[in-house]
């Protein structure tokens, strides 16, 4: 298979991926039974993984620098962090009827760290091996995968967090996207809990 061939399937799979996060974001919201615990709960969770990843998304700069500074010089992957806690927050916030809740939350950390984490820690530091060379096998060995180091990488740079690199990585859609998804549950909550 050409590499135009493997790119165009590797699209089509990002794609139906999307496709498929946002029925079952839709199914979630729609079953989604949320009580004034639930939100209490949730939000914190929700909140500490965007923060994560607004904190990550202003100092990377994908596929042309190796980024050491900010999060990244606590944990390889502060972006996968922040998703964990902003699906964990969401599961726990929609609070699903019939027990669906700890069976979403299992279903989900299960296909996450069985399937798309393992996926991309094979392919991500396998390309920037081949990019930055000894940088970031040094990098690999000194920072972990997923869960913050609570020391700092000793050779981080000290890049500022930019608000140019947040909007490159769009993730102020993200924001968006969550505070109308918070916002529809906390109206959830009280419609359904007057």
């Amino acid at each position: 298979m050409g590499e135009e061939e493997s790119k165009t399937g590797s699209q089509a799979i990002r794609r139906i991926r999307l496709v498929l996060l946002y029925i079952s974001v839709g199914l979630i919201l729609f079953f989604a039974r949320p009580t004034g615990i639930s939100l209490v709960t949730g939000i914190p969770l929700i909140a500490l993984g965007e923060a994560i990843r607004f904190w990550a998304a202003g100092h990377l700069l994908k596929t042309r620098e190796l980024v050491t500074s900010g999060p990244y010089c606590y944990t390889r992957n502060p972006l996968y962090l922040g998703r964990f806690f902003i699906f964990t927050g969401l599961c726990i916030m929609a609070h699903l009827p019939f027990h669906g809740t700890p069976f979403l939350l299992f279903l989900g950390w299960g296909l996450f760290f069985g399937d798309y984490f393992r996926r991309k820690e094979q392919v991500e530091p396998a390309r920037l091996r081949k990019t930055h060379g000894e940088a970031f096998e040094h990098y690999f060995r000194s920072v972990p995968a997923f869960l913050p180091s609570l020391r700092p990488y000793p050779e981080a740079t000290h890049r500022r967090w930019s608000a140019d690199r947040l909007r490159r990585n769009r993730e102020q859609w993200m924001v968006v996207g969550l505070l109308l998804i918070t916002g529809f549950l906390i109206w959830r909550a009280f419609s359904l809990h007057p």
